[in-house]
């Protein structure tokens, strides 16, 4: 699975705000300086979350930006669905609109394993990640020192 710039942004900038939930909106150049993110790249991932319903904003003098919601209902799937689409397709299509035949007839429930693995991971929410607290599977996976490699 390949994270884009765009989703690895989106979530950092998530998580700045899940971190600052309670200290009113935060301005896109605070973002984008706290996560070394270039802040137009930014402003346009900003765009597409509050599209999606994840962030809201308002201008001005005390605008800036904030989660529509509390970073405990917002998972890192949301954030990485909201600006990229789908967390696995397969040449564009949703594992479960693809039919195969013959050998390749058992990769279709690989693919839905695969989709149903990412959700899992990527379902922790922005306010776990942000407080460091990890779900115990999540930290099991990277106990085993052959996460860490390349193959």
């Amino acid at each position: 699975m390949r994270i884009s710039a765009r989703a690895d942004y989106a979530v950092r900038a998530a998580l700045q705000l899940a971190a600052a939930q309670d200290a009113g909106p935060l301005k896109a150049e605070a973002i984008a300086d706290g996560q070394g993110i270039s802040h137009k790249f930014l402003e346009s991932i900003l765009g597409d979350m509050r599209k999606g319903g994840l962030v809201r904003s308002q201008r001005g003098g005390n605008g800036g930006y904030w989660l529509a919601a509390p970073a405990e209902t917002i998972s890192v799937a949301d954030v990485i669905r909201c600006v990229d689409g789908p967390l696995v397709s397969v040449r564009g299509e949703r594992p479960p609109d693809l039919s195969y035949t013959g050998p390749a007839e058992s990769l279709l429930p690989l693919w839905i394993a695969l989709r149903a693995g990412v959700r899992q991971v990527l379902g922790v929410s922005l306010a776990e990640v942000a407080a460091a607290r990890l779900p115990e599977g999540i930290v099991e996976l990277t106990e085993d020192p052959e996460a860490w490699t390349n193959p």
